[in-house]
Formats: structure tokens, sequence, C-alpha cells
């Protein structure tokens, strides 16, 4: 399992975790011609070496332009943005779901509907391009499981659109509810964009075996008295318990196939790696299903208790098992149909497999009213030709 290591020594936020995946190595000025395509403008990526401490990082700064920075946001618009944004699927998925939690705790906080929700700290450009500049990292870095150590909260007060505000602030504070976190620092060590960021992506718990491969360090902007301002990312390769997979599995002879679909949804939404069904002959001579679900160890019980609530059956079966897999990684092609999501499934940079996201393909063939198979083919073509030597 590819699998990402955030150590936030000196806290995080949206701008120290580009950092420290720029030191990984990821070029930001893809993340930047991304975001233009997309109708992002008024900004600019600083990247330059810096030092806190004794450790030399990456500082990122986003540079937007007044008019910019200073236009307020809402939920709304945000959400219209990225549904409509011309980035990789899994990109624009992930910064909703960072986006969402920001509104639903916003909303919470000072006692509106998400939708009226009108950021500004977390609305202008400069907030845009880090929260999408994660998802298209994690997406970029061939999306690893993330695991984070526990952040450090600070202390004291921040000045906000809505004036002063105690650190930690309101939004972290409750983006972070349940979570372990570390009291101790001044001043803002974490942020709600770097909140957020951990708390959609990332498991708060060791990896387990841990074989590191690239190490990086972004760098804050603020100097602390006690540490240094610094979030250390380290990819590598993890096993163990932590990446262990299973079977759940469950024959049914008495469910409809509107319930047996609901069922499959249901487990993929609820993170399942895989599920479907087969046909069975069950006992006296009746027509069955085979249920079947891939799914983590970590989140067997979770899996197992939606199977018996959302279906007919009395039992479920689990069975562990070892599996090969490729590291993936979803790029976004050129073709004569417009802009396609790829899926790629790479082993020591070289791809092996690539495959053009459906959904994607539909509505491409739905707006210029051609067969779908002629959109697969020409995302498939872009695909191939990426690269040197297919190699990544």
């Amino acid at each position: 399992m590819t699998a990402l290591l955030l150590e936030p020594i000196g806290g995080i936020s949206g701008d120290m975790f580009l950092a420290a995946a720029a030191d990984l190595g990821l070029p930001l000025d893809e993340l930047a011609a991304l975001l233009r395509g997309a109708g992002v403008e008024g900004f600019r990526i600083a990247v330059r070496r810096e030092a806190r401490g004794a450790v030399f990082g990456t500082r990122v700064d986003v540079e937007a332009a007044p008019a910019a920075h200073d236009h307020g946001r809402s939920w709304r618009s945000i959400r219209q943005f990225l549904a409509e944004a011309p980035l990789p699927r899994p990109v624009a998925e992930r910064a909703v779901r960072i986006f969402e939690r920001l509104a639903v705790v916003e909303a919470a906080i000072h006692g509106v509907s998400e939708d009226e929700i009108h950021f500004h700290e977390v609305g202008a450009v400069d907030a845009i391009v880090d929260v999408v500049g994660a998802a298209w990292a994690l997406d970029r870095l061939g999306a690893p499981r993330v695991f984070t150590r526990p952040p450090p909260m600070g202390a004291g007060l921040v000045q906000s659109e809505h004036g002063p505000l105690p650190v930690p602030a309101p939004a972290t504070l409750a983006l972070l509810r349940g979570k372990p976190v570390l009291w101790e620092g001044q001043g803002e060590l974490t942020t709600p964009t770097g909140a957020a960021i951990l708390a959609e992506c990332a498991a708060f718990e060791p990896p387990g075996p841990f074989a590191v491969e690239r190490i990086g360090y972004g760098v804050g902007h603020a100097d602390w008295p006690d540490r240094p301002n610094l979030l250390r990312a380290s990819l590598g390769r993890a096993g163990g318990a932590a990446d262990a997979v299973g079977l759940l599995e469950a024959h049914l002879d008495d469910a409809t196939p509107q319930l047996l679909g609901h069922l499959v949804d249901r487990l993929l939404e609820a993170g399942a790696l895989d599920a479907a069904l087969g046909p069975l002959l069950m006992k006296k001579g009746r027509p069955g299903q085979r249920l079947t679900a891939v799914c983590r160890t970590a989140d067997r019980a979770r899996l197992a208790e939606l199977v018996l609530r959302e279906s007919t059956t009395l039992g479920v079966r689990w069975s562990a098992v070892e599996r090969e897999e490729l590291e993936r990684r979803s790029v976004a092609v050129q073709t004569p149909f417009g802009s396609i999501a790829v899926k790629l499934g790479l082993r020591g940079g070289e791809v092996w497999n690539a495959a053009p996201e459906y959904d994607d393909c539909l509505a491409a063939a739905r707006s210029r009213g051609v067969p779908l198979k002629d959109v697969m083919a020409a995302a498939i073509a872009a695909a191939t030709q990426l690269g040197d030597s297919r190699r990544w």
C-alpha cells in the first residue's frame, strides 16, 4: 500500500500541505495550469526554499490579486464551480468533500443554513487553490492512504473577517472534534483549512510497518518560539493490519433487485473497495444472489453491520485475503470531445493499464451527440500518448 505520513510539527495549513507536496517533487506549475484551465484567475503560486530552525524545506505563497482575494464566495457557488470545472473527477470530488466539511461547521457556528454560508478566509481564491491543490496533490501522488500524527492546536487570538477569534479557531476545533490533538504551542498552528484536509483525508493513527521512500518539508509562514514551523510528509510503502483486506459474503434468495442494487451502492459509498453480485442456484432449486464485498479489515465490522441492516440475510461471512495492486493515478486528457479523466494503473512508474472515467465519457457523448464508444476510444488514445515511453 502506498502511504503518506503527515507530521504537523509546527501545525498544518493549506499552503503548508501544498509546500510539503512540492518538496516531495510535485510540479505546482501543473496545478496552476489546471486551475487556470478551470477558470480560476488572479493568482500566482510562488515557491521557494526556506529554513525553519536547522531544516530547509519548501515554502509556498498563493498570491491573489486584491479583488479576487477580498471577494467572499458562498458554499453554493464553490460547489457549482467544482461541479462544472474541467477537473479530474477524483480531484473535484475530494475538493467538494473538504469544502463541505468547512461549510457544515461554519453553518453550525454562525447559526445559518449551509447554503447561506458566505466564506471569506476559506472562500477566497487562495483557499480554493489550497483545497483543490490538496486534492490534486493526493491524486498526483497515486491516491495514497494518508496517516497523521496529532496536530498541535496552538493558543491565543487570531484576527478574522468576523473580528478576533480564539485559537484554536471555532471551525478548527469543530472539524477535529473526536480526533486526537495536542493542546500546545502559541499562535494559530492548525488552521481551519488544514484541519479540514486532515479530517477528510487522513487517519489519525500510526501507519504500522512503513518503508519511507520520499520525504518533504512544508515550511509555514510564521516563526514559532518553541518549534520549527514545518509539516513533514513522508511517502512510502506501508503494510500490516492497516492494509489487510478481506471478503464479506452473503447468500440471498429473498431480496428484490431494487434492494440488491441499493445495497451494492451503499457498500461502495461506505468505503468498500469493491462490491458485486453473482447468480446462485440455492437449496430447493431457488435462484439467488451471492453478495461479495472487498473491504479493509479495519472496516469489517462497520460494513458487516450495513449488510445485516440493509439486506434480508441473517448472517455475513468474512475471510481474509491477500491482494497485489497497481499504483493508481488520475489524469485529465484532451480529446476531440473535451477533457476526460483517465485512471492509470502503474508499476515502477510504467503505465500498465488506462481506463477512462465512464461518467466523463457519458457526459461528453451526450453533449456532443456521438457514440459512447467513440469517446472512450479517443480517451484511451490520448492517454497512451502521454509521458515518455509510458513512464511517469
